[in-house]
């Protein structure tokens, strides 16, 4: 994921429950999701898309996740938007496609595209929280913020994937993502925001 991206938390005012999103709406998204894929990689223009279902029509954010045989091949969201779900998924998708620097120097080819996995974690708004070890593991994605506009986060699925403890969940993020101390959640250095995410993807 790119918890490397730091962008500006901010609430969404119209955000619907994540679990209220029907499959249907989760099918849609995720065509959507490889549709855009497909054109970026293929350097074509974006797919006109006519996207008339209310549910995807909320303004919140969303990151897209690709993987190939369970290895990361990019993966950028945003936290809250000015424009509909269906096209934040667009965008993050043609961004996690090409523009996830950390894979920059080995780009996702038009022949691997069929390969990809794709994952859309759906983001409700962002909660400040007093002590970061009442986060939930598994279910909680944190931002870390800090001084200097610094600032990273990890999506709730990090935890359980690397079998992370509470502590070793903020550390890293603080470290890895934030460019923080380890330590920075504890002693102040930086707050810690939370949010929840509906998390699917392609079967």
């Amino acid at each position: 994921m790119s918890p490397g991206h730091n962008p500006t938390p901010v609430v969404a005012e119209d955000l619907p429950m994540a679990d209220e999103f029907s499959q249907v709406a989760r099918r849609r998204l995720l065509e959507i999701a490889r549709q855009s894929v497909e054109a970026a990689v293929g350097r074509k223009p974006p797919p006109g898309l006519d996207v008339p279902e209310p549910e995807l029509q909320a303004h919140c954010g969303a990151f897209v996740t690709l993987k190939n045989a369970e290895r990361l091949r990019g993966c950028i969201g945003r936290f809250t938007a000015d424009e509909p779900l269906w096209s934040v998924v667009a965008d993050m998708a043609r961004s996690s496609a090409t523009q996830d620097f950390r894979f920059l120097a080995n780009p996702i080819t038009s022949e691997e595209v069929p390969q990809l996995s794709i994952e859309i974690s759906v983001l409700s708004p962002m909660e400040k929280i007093d002590n970061p070890l009442d986060i939930e593991l598994g279910v909680h994605g944190i931002y870390v913020r800090g001084p200097g506009g610094r600032g990273g986060t990890y999506l709730p699925q990090v935890a359980t994937e690397h079998d992370m403890t509470k502590e070793q969940f903020l550390s890293s993020c603080c470290s890895s993502k934030a460019g923080l101390s380890p330590d920075a959640w504890r002693t102040g250095e930086a707050e810690v925001l939370v949010y929840t995410a509906e998390v699917f993807g392609e079967e």
